[in-house]
Parts: structure tokens; C-alpha cells; sequence
């Protein structure tokens, strides 16, 4: 009774100590961040910040809740949402209770009979009883000696894994294991190098669809394996233990059969030394010089050649050939200067030599961490011995493909692309060549002094216009546009019939704090998957092209009807969002401004917000920057319905330049596509 006292008070203990964010006390109320935001400003009685910083305050989740419940704004705690807080307040870290919630997850779903027996007794009882079911679990996914033995169990621990369960019963055991994994993982951006999920679908494809057996050597979290589709084995290792563990936990409750985990460097502590398997896929990590250069000289890995120091991504390369069975299938992810170091040219050569290595992709910038780069996959098969290597190399470049206003909407295209090609080669060693897309490149053209595998440097770049028909059809489309901004030409300025009239004035602060507005700062960054709209995108007109920055904060998106402004740069902008914009997420040096539809028209708001002297009384300069403060912005204090008036003359001039914007890029396209046609020969002078 005594250690059931002591269990009851820790645990009362850690809850109390919970702190949230002001994100996560928005999704308790079910509200957005800006409610939180006003409602701190507007209650005096609001929980008072207990940790945090003075720009991203934490608060007491226990205070927080009595709060919500006192204004009628909470019932009860969500129950993913209570299991989520006791994670992150774990006094062993979060990492411990997703192992430790993962391990009750895994009784849970393959031994419900002995989860139910363990959930009848108290606390303290139930820590002494899991252990030999939880370790029977264990065995039978994980095979014995797995790197899980050491979960503690503690009765302090009972309430989270009892409350787990719970959420298990609400979601399922896997999807509420992903949901807590995602929540920690959204929660510590910078602490992981992820891979998303839709470049891991492409890899996994890439391996084949009859792949029965995979190994990852760098698993992270289990993305790339968690990826594949009817594997009966999946073998998996890290360097960090705590990921070793969450992968495999992760695939276990995947549904896998037999999942084996190691927690080592797989360079220079091999466990899997003496296993083959059909794929390896792998997102190694980049620009390693620590790598085992000096203990590993005469490993027998290196068939292909010693890598350098600088070249651990052939080391990688090298460590996954070695682990397939004879005509198993690689696929790594790899920086772009692999393809091309003088350093690793012998290595290169030698693959293309014996037909190990069979495809470059060029994927777009963006497709994975670090986001700035065009990333590549490499494509390998373990040769058979006295088989014939193939006589090209495929290699894909995706840019094209990922050119459009919303990069995140092309990958559907650069995957079906992708598989596509590789699927044609894989069965019949060639491919019907697309310009600048894809070609398979005889390996003799590759063995040169560089041996350069970079895809662009192989392609033919495709005609801008696209050729004779092409070109047609963007001429006529620029007659159209040309047609259409004559049209929308606004009639002549006429001065107003008595005289000049200024109304009384007010600041965009002013609407602010009178609550006819919102205004938001963007940051580029959230949970999720949104785009990002960049400071670029609304100079230019055009859709989202930046990408999200992960962070734990829940972002604003945009909406039909809000106003975007520039923050740098002096120019006079304000963009109106349409519904072809709206679910982005506002990119740094944005403000939002969300006019409240009863009292303010975007349009007329943003009109006014253009002015140029506007702009100027706003401005400060700062170094060689001129940075605008959207609170003093004035516009004029007028009743909605002259408002609207003034809008829609706004929104014909923005019509209007739309239509100039675009006329603009359709000449600039046609002129270019002529320069070509006409250097290359696709299009005669006559």
C-alpha cells in the first residue's frame, strides 16, 4: 500500500509539472493560435508563463486546463492529447515513454488477453507482472537479444502506459504509436534528419515490388523500411540507441513479422555481417570524415576501391552491395558532389565497369533534408558473377518536372516519372530518351577523366519553347493575354467632381486592437505539410514555392481573403489570397493581416495598404534594409459599403496587372524558345 501511495504521488507530480506551449494549449481549446494569443491579452486571470522565453512562453498544463474548464471552453482533455502531455513530461525524457508506451503498445495488440489480466491489479503490481509478458512480445517480433530488454518499468510509469492502451483502443495500436512518435518528432526539428514519406514511398518502389527481406543501416526512425510492402524480415540499425529502439518499435507494430534492430555504427560494428537480403535502402548521413577511414583500410567490403576520407557516402555504397544477395537491389540517397568528386572518380568507374551501379536520379530541390539541394538516388544491383554488366547507365533528372508554382504538388509527377523509366530500363536496359528528363548514357561516353555522373551534365537540355507546335501554342496564348490586359487598360483618372475630401484616418494597429483584423507574423515554418508562400511569391504573383520548416508550433495558414504584406525591401505590396493560394503557410518577412468580412474589404484594405506614401510614413532603414511597420499603415475609416466600391477598382487593377505579369513570362518564353530553336535547328529562319 505504502510503494501504491508513493506511485500515485509521482505520478501526480509529473502531470503537475507539465508545461505547454501556447500551440498545444490552442489544440486543448480546439481553437487557433491567435485565440490563445488574444485571450492571454483580454483575461487577467490567464495562466501565467511558468518556463519558456519571453516570444514562445510554456504554462502549466494543470493550470491550463482548470482555466479552459472554468470558461467553458474544455470538458475534458483530449485523451491523445493527455497521453501526448505525460509523454513530454517524462522525468526519463520523452524517448524513454515512447519505449516504454511502444513496448505496452506491442502487448497490447499481440497479447490483449495478458494486457487485460495486467490492467486488474494496481500499479505496482502490474510494473512486477509486465515485464516476462512484455519480454515474450518482445522475443517473438524482435528474436532474442533485441536492444529493448532494459525498458524500466516502474509503477510511476502504470498511468501513461494504462492511458496508451486507452488511445490504442480509440486509434489502433500502430496508428496511435505514429501519432506520439510524429508528436515527438514535430516537437525536436533540428535534433532528427527525417526522411519524408514520399521520397521513402519512391525508394521502396525503386527496390521492387517481390522484395521479401531489407536492410537499412541507418534507420532513423524506421521511415525507409516502414515503407515497404510485404516484407517478411526487416533489419534495421543505428548509431543512437534511442532510434534503434523507436524503429523497432515502429515496425513491429507495423505489422512486420520479423523485425531485427541493432544500436551500433554499422561502418565499424557490422550486426548483420554474415546476413544478404533482396534491397538495402538507405538515407546514410552526408560529409562524414569520422568515418572508420583509418580502422576499416582492409575491410573486405571494399570490393570496389578504398573510399577516401572524403568519400563515407562510397563507404555507404559499398556496405550495401555487400548485404544483398545476387541480383538484389540498393537504393541510397546521396548528395550531389558524390557524382562528381575527383576523389571518388576510381570507385565511380569501377561500378559502372562491372554493372553494380545502375541508375542516377536528380531529384528536385527540396525532396529531403538539407532542403536547398537537389538531392540524388543511386540505384545498385549486387552483378552476378559471370553475368554481362549492361552496356548504359539510366539517369533522370526531375527538375523539370518539379518547376511549377507548387513544387510539394509535383511529386506525384517526378514519382510516376521516376518508377516509370526505371521500370522500362530494369526490363529491357533502354528507355525512350526525354529531353532534359531522362536518358540511358552508353557507360563508354562515362569512362572519361572525370567519370561525372551528375544527369544534367548528360541530358539534353529540352528546347524552351518546346518546339515549332509549342511555341505556336505560347504565341497564341500571349495574343490572348496581350487581348485581355487591353481590355482590363483602367479607364482615364478623373479628379473627384468636389475637390480633393480626406476622410478621417486610422493605423492597421488601431483595426488590430479594435478587433476588425487579425495580424500574424510568418515564420515558414509549423507541423504538417502546408507550402510555403515566400516574400518572392508575392512580389511575383505566382503560388507557394517555398518549403516547410519543421517546428513544434501548430502554423497559420492562409485564407480566402486575407492580405499578405512584405515586411522588407520598401516596395509597395499587398496581395489579396484567392482560393488558388489559400492553405499556405505564411514565409518569413509576411505579415498576415485577416480583416474580420463585417467591417473591412480585403480588397479595399489591401489597396490602400499599396499607397506609396503609405509605404514611406511606415518604412524605418535599418543597415541597407528598409523594414515596414505594418501597424502604421493608415488607411481611411470608411462604412463597408463604400469600402466595396473602392475595392472593386482595386481588384480590376490587380486583374490588370496579373495579366501584364503574365503577358510578361509568355514573351520572355517565346523569345527564348526561339533563340534555341533557332541555335539548335528545330526551327528554320524562313
Amino acid at each position: 500500500m505504502p510503494e501504491e501511495n508513493a506511485a500515485a504521488e509521482v505520478t501526480a507530480a509529473e502531470v503537475a509539472a507539465a508545461e505547454v506551449t501556447a500551440a498545444e494549449v490552442a489544440r486543448l481549446a480546439g481553437v487557433g493560435r491567435a485565440a490563445v494569443s488574444n485571450g492571454r491579452r483580454r483575461h487577467a486571470d490567464f495562466p501565467k508563463p511558468v518556463g519558456g522565453t519571453e516570444t514562445s512562453p510554456s504554462f502549466s498544463l494543470d493550470e491550463v486546463e482548470h482555466w479552459l474548464r472554468a470558461q467553458g471552453k474544455l470538458a475534458e482533455v483530449p485523451l491523445r492529447e493527455r497521453v501526448w502531455q505525460q509523454i513530454a513530461a517524462h522525468p526519463g525524457g520523452a524517448v524513454v515513454a515512447l519505449v516504454q508506451a511502444g513496448g505496452a503498445l506491442l502487448v497490447v495488440r499481440d497479447r490483449p488477453t495478458d494486457w487485460l489480466e495486467l490492467t486488474a491489479v494496481s500499479d505496482a503490481r502490474m510494473a512486477t507482472l509486465l515485464r516476462p509478458v512484455l519480454d515474450r512480445a518482445l522475443d517473438a517480433r524482435l528474436g532474442p537479444g533485441h536492444a529493448l530488454a532494459e525498458i524500466p518499468l516502474r509503477p510511476a510509469a502504470m498511468p501513461l502506459l494504462r492511458a496508451t492502451a486507452e488511445l490504442a483502443a480509440e486509434l489502433g495500436a500502430r496508428q496511435a504509436f505514429e501519432f506520439l512518435l510524429g508528436r515527438h518528432l514535430d516537437a525536436n526539428p533540428r535534433q532528427y534528419t527525417l526522411t519524408p514519406d514520399g521520397l521513402a514511398a519512391l525508394m521502396a518502389a525503386l527496390a521492387g515490388p517481390a522484395v521479401r527481406t531489407v536492410l537499412d543501416p541507418a534507420c532513423g526512425t524506421g521511415t525507409l523500411l516502414r515503407a515497404v510492402r510485404g516484407a517478411t524480415a526487416l533489419y534495421a540499425q543505428d548509431s543512437a540507441p534511442e532510434l534503434a529502439a523507436l524503429a523497432a518499435l515502429r515496425l513491429a507494430l507495423n505489422g512486420t513479422p520479423q523485425v531485427r534492430a541493432a544500436a551500433a555504427d554499422s561502418l565499424r560494428a557490422d550486426a548483420f555481417a554474415q546476413d544478404t537480403v533482396d534491397a538495402v535502402l538507405c538515407h546514410p548521413p552526408f560529409n562524414e570524415r569520422a568515418w572508420g577511414h583509418e580502422e576499416l583500410a582492409y575491410d573486405p567490403r571494399w570490393e570496389y576501391g578504398f573510399p577516401a576520407r572524403t568519400e563515407s557516402e562510397l563507404a555507404w555504397v559499398q556496405h550495401a552491395l555487400a548485404h544483398l544477395r545476387e541480383g538484389g537491389t540498393a537504393v541510397l540517397l546521396m548528395p550531389p558532389a558524390v557524382a562528381a568528386r575527383r576523389s571518388g572518380r576510381r570507385i565511380r568507374a569501377d561500378l559502372l565497369r562491372r554493372g553494380a551501379l545502375r541508375a542516377v536520379v536528380a531529384l528536385p530541390a527540396g525532396a529531403a533534408p538539407p532542403y536547398g539541394i537537389p538531392l540524388h538516388l543511386w540505384v545498385l544491383r549486387r552483378p552476378a558473377p559471370h553475368a554481362a554488366p549492361p552496356a548504359g547507365l539510366l539517369l533522370i533528372d526531375t527538375a523539370a518536372l518539379a518547376s511549377d508554382d507548387r513544387p510539394r504538388s509535383a511529386w506525384p509527377a517526378v514519382h510516376e516519372a521516376v518508377q516509370d523509366a526505371w521500370s522500362a530500363y530494369d526490363r529491357t536496359g533502354s528507355v525512350a530518351q526525354a529531353p532534359g528528363v531522362s536518358r540511358v548514357v552508353p557507360v563508354i561516353e562515362l569512362l572519361d577523366d572525370d567519370v561525372d555522373l551528375t544527369p544534367a551534365r548528360h541530358l539534353p537540355p529540352p528546347t524552351a519553347g518546346g518546339g515549332p507546335a509549342e511555341l505556336t501554342a505560347v504565341r497564341e496564348r500571349l495574343g490572348e493575354t496581350l487581348g485581355r490586359a487591353a481590355r482590363l487598360t483602367p479607364p482615364a483618372a478623373a479628379a473627384p467632381a468636389g475637390g480633393t475630401v480626406r476622410p478621417p484616418m486610422t493605423t492597421v494597429g488601431e483595426l488590430a486592437r479594435a478587433g476588425a483584423l487579425e495580424l500574424h507574423t510568418g515564420t515558414g515554418g509549423g507541423t504538417g505539410s502546408a507550402p510555403v508562400l515566400t516574400e518572392q511569391d508575392v512580389f511575383t504573383g505566382s503560388g507557394p514555392t517555398g518549403t516547410l520548416a519543421p517546428t513544434a508550433d501548430e502554423p497559420v495558414l492562409t485564407a480566402p481573403g486575407d492580405v499578405l504584406v512584405p515586411l522588407v525591401g520598401g516596395a509597395a505590396i499587398a496581395r489579396v489570397v484567392d482560393e488558388a493560394t489559400a492553405g499556405a503557410v505564411p514565409g518569413r518577412g509576411l505579415a498576415l493581416l485577416r480583416p474580420d468580412p463585417a467591417a473591412l474589404d480585403p480588397w479595399f484594405l489591401a489597396g490602400f495598404l499599396r499607397g506609396t506614401a503609405n509605404t514611406r510614413r511606415a518604412s524605418s532603414h535599418a543597415s541597407t534594409a528598409t523594414r515596414l511597420d505594418v501597424r502604421r499603415l493608415r488607411l481611411p475609416r470608411l462604412p463597408l459599403a463604400q469600402q466595396q466600391g473602392y475595392g472593386l477598382r482595386f481588384r480590376a487593377l490587380a486583374e490588370f496587372e496579373d495579366a501584364l505579369r503574365l503577358a510578361a513570362r509568355l514573351g520572355e518564353q517565346l523569345v527564348q524558345g526561339f533563340h534555341d530553336g533557332l541555335s539548335d535547328g528545330t526551327v528554320t529562319p524562313e
